[in-house]
């Protein structure tokens, strides 16, 4: 029995089901779910990481900024959530060991937040020298100074979503058709406005999941010990996003409802929503800004030109590559960088 089939009987059994439940389901789903069957980094989709190495080798130098900003604390925990291939990981530790030296290899425990085994498989293959750890949520990870980063994570988190009906709201919901199919539908009940929604949307969607990830961070913080979080991805800063629920097979977009399971999903993220809770949580934010600009300041042109100089023969492929992170016609703009921080620091590099 296919996701899909479970999905239909669910919703015969149950009544419609919220798109967030959908979403939660399709990707997460321990038996079927995409992540846990079929991750398709590099074929479905491509990240960041693995359109250029600069990318990966930026982020290195970052942490090592930002871990000597701290006071290069002699224990501290690395963290990513949502590794993927660990592609972003490998090229940020071979550059933070190059910048770092001994004191920050010996100063670092590695943890990778993944619930994939499969997942978990390739992570190990990539990070054996690292010894990484495992974690399946942030709380898992002990106190600690601590620097996190995480691409392309945020847009993974299911996402409720409501429409304006009338003068009322209602949720959106995943239900059967007339055929028995799976189909998108308004929930009976009217609900209240959704937080961050401007009256005069038409719709709107919540990653109730933000609410927690602030949660934990802060609590973290709270305890004292310094705190970088560091969040890579795409969506609006200035409104909430609508029906923004995309799903991905082959590098081309297809009907979320075609293959649960099968496809990636992914919705845009909602940065003025993310910072407003971490600020009301005791947080500070810097940013979000362009990805283009953050990598910029990070060094990315030096580091273009050091490694077209260094391998002339394949120097327009990386130049091309490294070009599309920061060209704000590609991913330059329409990603950003935003850092979640424990009070005390200086401002972190890139911003």
């Amino acid at each position: 029995m296919t996701l899909k089939d479970r999905l239909v009987r669910l919703i015969e059994t149950g009544g419609p089901i919220p798109v967030s439940t959908f979403m939660q389901l399709a990707l997460h789903d321990r038996q079927d779910g995409y992540y846990a069957t079929r991750p398709g980094l590099g074929q479905d989709f491509i990240t960041a990481p693995e359109t250029s190495q600069v990318f990966g080798e930026l982020i290195g130098l970052w942490v090592v900024h930002e871990w000597q900003a701290m006071g290069a604390p002699d224990a501290f925990h690395l963290v990513e959530m949502g590794p993927g291939r660990a592609v972003l990981m490998q090229d940020a530790l071979r550059m933070a060991y190059v910048a770092g030296g001994p004191d920050f290899a010996n100063a670092m425990t590695l943890t990778l937040i993944e619930a994939s085994p499969h997942l978990r498989d390739a992570q190990v293959e990539r990070l054996a020298a690292y010894e990484p750890q495992f974690a399946d949520q942030l709380s898992e990870v002990p106190t600690g100074p601590m620097i996190l980063v995480a691409n392309e994570y945020l847009d993974c988190l299911p996402a409720r979503q409501f429409r304006r009906d009338g003068t009322g709201w209602r949720e959106c919901v995943v239900g059967l058709d007339a055929e028995g199919g799976l189909a998108f539908g308004l929930a009976a009940d009217e609900r209240t406005a959704p937080d961050g929604t401007a009256e005069a949307a038409g719709s709107v969607e919540v990653q109730t999941g933000l609410d927690v990830l602030v949660a934990d961070l802060a609590t973290r913080a709270s305890g004292g010990a310094p705190l970088h979080a560091l969040f890579v991805d795409y969506g609006p800063v200035d409104r909430a996003p609508g029906d923004s629920l995309r799903a991905f097979s082959a590098g081309q977009q297809v009907s979320p409802l075609h293959a649960p399971g099968e496809t990636d999903l992914t919705v845009d993220v909602d940065f003025g929503r993310l910072k407003r809770l971490a600020e009301a949580a005791g947080l500070v934010v810097t940013g979000p800004t362009s990805q283009g600009l953050f990598l910029l300041g990070l060094g990315a042109q030096a580091r273009l030109n050091q490694l077209v100089k260094a391998n002339e023969d394949d120097a327009e492929a990386i130049f091309n590559a490294a070009q599309r992170l920061i060209d704000p016609k590609d991913m330059g703009e329409r990603f950003k960088a935003i850092c979640l921080s424990s009070k005390g620091l200086p401002k972190p590099a890139g911003f």
